[in-house]
């Protein structure tokens, strides 16, 4: 066990509203900015109250000081993971596999970071509000801080309740949350109850405990029954996958195609996001697989497998959990698919000029043409140092790319390029395939390969995994 830090702090507050969401919430954020401000290495923050007849907090006697521990927080070496015990388990496995919507109070920049796809942003302070009031707080003190925080809830405070209303009346089976399940949840949900009459339930451990859930689920992954699909750039590989009934679609969670060609118009999720969506993707995929089974309804059929394409380390700016990708290099078994050349030209022409080219269409209007040719070619510029014939490539890009936009669409000129970059990345799969040690169950075309996976020996293979 590390050593652990421990610290206390302190103050006193003289006066108080008796409006209790405006109280508590700035005393949430004095503290929550306290805690910030000392690295987390605080213990308890204690509160000494004049006098406790116009709180919410344990009540004393008028006139007496009341001391109240608000939270602890021990802070040692090890790593700072929350405590989740098997009710925890069960609700977020709920929660994720049925997609119950989630309210989430914590402030902007937090959501922004990381959230869940159910989740609604509706924080008690925005991200300006609660830096204004820490930095009162460090400046002139809580008394100041606690004013300031006043002024900048009160013309909000009926809103915001009003906003936490409605989301809780359209979504009755949801939760609320905050960072650790603790005041600023607490603060909602007395805020709906006290002044708006709706009862609605919190989560216990708040975001870090669910996000700490998903990452064991994570982990987990692993020792799934997982095939990877192989097959080099442009074989086909994702239109395959979707043939499956259990398949992941990496690529589509990361919102990018993969290669360096493979940003799309939208922006790829958080890194965070990425995660909890690969995570929440596998829960709903192993929770339909044990329905199947208790309903016997998979019986032979191999369908408790679950596809995937094999993937490198990094999908556009996105890293796959590390667990994943040493999975896919050390033991995943792969189905590998075997394309011809000119099915393959003409498949990398589809996914990256005459089926990529409508989404800017969509975006951009008539600056289309401008930004698709600006994404083709910082996209190959960024691979300079690594592509042989860079500059003769650009230049055969550059024209491809002005017959494509003069010509009405026309795709001819992409032909000569693509069989060069097709060529640099068959290097790249060959050196792939050879750090590979997963077993190859089959190879074949996509026919080949759905006859094989629906046929006695490919349903006796994907069972046995």
């Amino acid at each position: 066990m590390g050593s652990k830090l421990f610290k206390l702090l302190a103050f006193e507050m003289k006066s108080f509203t008796s409006q209790p969401l405006i109280r508590l919430v700035v005393i949430s954020l004095v503290l929550f900015d306290i805690a910030s401000y000392y690295n987390g290495t605080v213990d308890a923050f204690v509160l000494h109250l004049p006098s406790a007849k116009h709180t919410v907090l344990p009540s004393a006697q008028t006139g007496s000081p009341t001391t109240v521990v608000l939270f602890s927080k021990i802070v040692s070496d090890d790593d700072d993971t929350p405590s989740i015990n098997d009710d925890d388990v069960l609700l977020f496995r709920r929660i994720f596999t049925d997609d119950i919507p989630l309210l989430d109070v914590r402030a902007d920049v937090e959501f922004a970071k990381g959230a869940f796809p159910t989740s609604v942003n509706i924080p008690i302070l925005n991200d300006e509000q609660r830096h204004l009031v820490g930095i009162c707080y460090k400046k002139n003190g809580p008394e100041a801080a606690y004013e300031l925080g006043v002024e900048l809830v009160t013309p909000v405070q009926e809103q915001l309740i009003n906003a936490w209303k409605k989301h809780a009346e359209a979504n009755p089976t949801g939760y609320l949350y905050c960072f650790r399940g603790g005041s600023r949840s607490a603060i909602s949900q007395k805020g709906l109850r006290q002044m708006a009459g709706v009862e609605y339930p919190r989560v216990a451990g708040g975001y870090k405990a669910m996000r700490q859930f998903l990452l064991n689920e994570l982990e987990k992954v692993q020792d799934l029954p997982i095939v990877m699909i192989g097959g080099r750039t442009a074989s086909g590989k994702t239109h395959l996958l979707k043939h499956f009934t259990q398949f992941v679609d990496l690529e589509g969670l990361a919102n990018h195609r993969g290669s360096a060609f493979g940003a799309l118009v939208d922006p790829q999720p958080t890194q965070i996001n990425f995660e909890n969506d690969v995570a929440i993707a596998f829960l709903k995929l192993q929770q339909q697989s044990s329905s199947s089974s208790l309903t016997g309804s998979d019986s032979g059929s191999g369908q408790h497998a679950i596809f995937i394409e094999e993937e490198g380390r990094r999908i556009g700016r996105l890293t796959l959990p590390l667990s994943m990708y040493r999975s896919m290099v050390d033991h995943y078994p792969c189905v590998e698919l075997i394309t011809p050349w000119e099915d393959r030209v003409r498949v990398c022409i589809k996914d990256y000029v005459t089926d990529m080219f409508p989404l800017f269409e969509s975006s951009y209007g008539d600056l289309a043409h401008e930004k698709f040719r600006e994404a083709h070619l910082n996209s190959l510029d960024r691979i300079k140092k690594r592509l042989p014939d860079h500059d003769v490539i650009r230049q055969q890009v550059t024209e491809a790319l002005d017959l494509f936009e003069q010509n009405d669409g026309d795709y001819s000129g992409f032909h000569q390029p693509v069989e060069q970059m097709l060529h640099f990345y068959d290097k790249m799969y060959d050196y792939q395939t050879s750090q590979r040690k997963g077993k190859v169950l089959f190879r074949g075309d996509s026919k080949a390969i759905i006859d094989w996976a629906e046929s006695k020996v490919g349903r006796s293979t994907l069972a046995a995994l």
